[in-house]
């Protein structure tokens, strides 16, 4: 079935065809991590388009030690490249992510190092600067970042897609901003970012004070995904279709259109305009 949807998801803009079985096996039959990622399977499925795959599927995708670090390095790779101009982002397994590895994060995140008050106050302030800019990159990366959620997204998961450009999943994804849930708050990007995707504070503060989850139907009417698919198989398909579609175009054009449309919900209008120029 796969590969039927895909046949008619592969486009031919600008030289970009790319044989459909091929397109298939890369996308979809990820060998596992790549060194020197031990989180992450990365993999180009079609011309000019890179595929990061958060790979840790035995673990539920939970972001471990290594992962917060991997992205960063991936991603600053990535902005580098001139053979990518578009990146798709899913995970491996049954669900997207389970959000935080709390086993192996509970020292960072439960037990922070200092000898008074004010070491640890630092310390801890160090430790969720750099865990920001594991999402941050995304953001900043000049190529467009598709991410395809498929099951769960929780907690980390909410701050790692809100930071990419256009979010699909399918039709059993679900939402949670966990944190609460926990003691903590979200701390990464959520709280920033989620208002000015969704463009409404009163629902982003539901979802973020109450932790409840929001259904993939609630996803798509609120703005927070565009697309909702039946399956993994089909999103997977639509994904790689509209990464084909991206990537034909001008890569100059497009990453100035990225860059440009991230300043404007930031900035007035009058601002975004001088920054054109």
């Amino acid at each position: 079935m796969l590969s039927v949807t895909v046949r008619a998801a592969v486009t031919k803009c600008s030289g970009l065809w790319l044989p459909v079985q091929a397109a298939v096996r890369t996308m979809s039959s990820s060998g596992g991590p790549i060194s020197p990622f031990t989180t992450l399977a990365i993999s180009h499925p079609a011309e000019s388009v890179t595929h990061v795959e958060l790979h840790r599927p035995e673990k539920r995708n939970a972001m471990n030690k290594a992962f917060w670090s991997e992205m960063v390095d991936c991603f600053n790779e990535i902005a580098g490249d001139p053979d990518c101009r578009v990146v798709v982002v899913s995970g491996a397994g049954k669900l997207f992510t389970a959000g935080i590895d709390l086993m192996d994060m509970a020292s960072d995140v439960l037990q922070p190092e200092g000898d008074d008050t004010a070491r640890i106050s630092w310390n801890v302030r160090k430790t969720i600067a750099k865990y920001q800019e594991t999402f941050s990159v995304i953001e900043r990366c000049p190529k467009p970042v598709v991410v395809a959620v498929h099951g769960a997204c929780i907690g980390g998961g909410v701050d790692l897609i809100t930071a990419c450009d256009i979010r699909l999943c399918t039709q059993d994804a679900w939402f949670q901003v966990k944190e609460v849930d926990i003691g903590l708050a979200a701390d990464v990007g959520t709280l920033q970012r989620l208002p000015k995707v969704i463009g409404s504070r009163s629902l982003a503060n539901e979802l973020a004070l109450t932790a409840r989850k929001m259904y993939a139907d609630e996803a798509k009417s609120s703005g927070l995904v565009s697309r909702v698919f039946a399956d993994k198989e089909a999103m997977m398909a639509g994904a790689l279709e509209m990464a084909g579609e991206i990537a034909g175009r001008s890569p100059v054009a497009v990453q100035g259109t990225k860059i440009n449309l991230i300043y404007a919900r930031d900035h007035s209008v009058a601002e975004g305009l001088d920054y054109m120029v």
